[in-house]
């Protein structure tokens, strides 16, 4: 399946629990061009009935999506199998997983602000922590690294080299378009796993049943 974003869904799994949710809106990591984002336009196209334009909200951390969905201000969170924390969501038992799917992410690539050809031999390089080890697959020979400032994001990092506060980005191709970036680098897409959760409606009835169960 290809969505509108162009990506393609490679592999898909679905518990039934998923069929049960309606699909009002989906919550990720943001901001605006993160490979989140596409992930979320993606799920959205496969799992609406009709076309539709997407209901994606973006939010600072993974962790603030996953509030978002036990505040049910969300039906729907994603989150990347590469992301350290993952676990805190597997184990959280007002969570259900209801599905996951394979995604090539959008191309990472390492980028500078446009007309900015001064970088340093060492560039500091700004980057989600989940792809940092691209730094040393992308970096171009003619430069050593240099200092790496963890972000929430890739879009964080784009902003964050727009800004002045970093040398370089690692980040994808649609923040490189976002934020004024261009790429220095080759480029990569990344393959992964994204788990969808919802709330799992089952809890309250297993507390009824066993008081001494505590959430999460």
């Amino acid at each position: 399946m290809r969505g509108a974003t162009g990506m393609e869904l490679l592999g898909w799994m679905e518990i039934e629990k998923l069929s049960r949710v309606v699909l009002k809106e989906i919550g990720t990591l943001g901001p605006r061009g993160t490979s989140s984002e596409t992930a979320a336009t993606l799920l959205w196209d496969k799992l609406s009935e009709l076309p539709s334009e997407p209901q994606i909200s973006l939010y600072e951390t993974y962790e603030g999506a996953g509030e978002a969905l036990l505040d049910r201000s969300i039906s729907h969170f994603i989150v990347a199998n590469a992301y350290r924390g993952v676990n805190e969501f597997y184990m959280d038992t007002r969570l259900a997983l209801a599905g996951a799917f394979i995604m090539d992410t959008p191309l990472y690539g390492l980028a500078k602000p446009r007309g900015n050809d001064d970088l340093p031999l060492a560039p500091s390089i700004a980057t989600h922590p989940a792809p940092e080890p691209l730094i040393a697959q992308l970096l171009p020979a003619r430069f050593k690294p240099g200092k790496v400032l963890i972000m929430n994001s890739t879009s964080a990092a784009a902003m964050a080299a727009s800004g002045g506060f970093s040398d370089l980005a690692l980040t994808t191709a649609p923040s490189v378009e976002n934020y004024g970036l261009e790429f220095i680098s080759r480029t990569r897409p990344i393959r992964m796993v994204w788990s969808v959760f919802v709330i799992d409606d089952t809890a309250d009835d297993i507390r009824k049943e066993d008081p001494d169960v505590v959430p999460r």
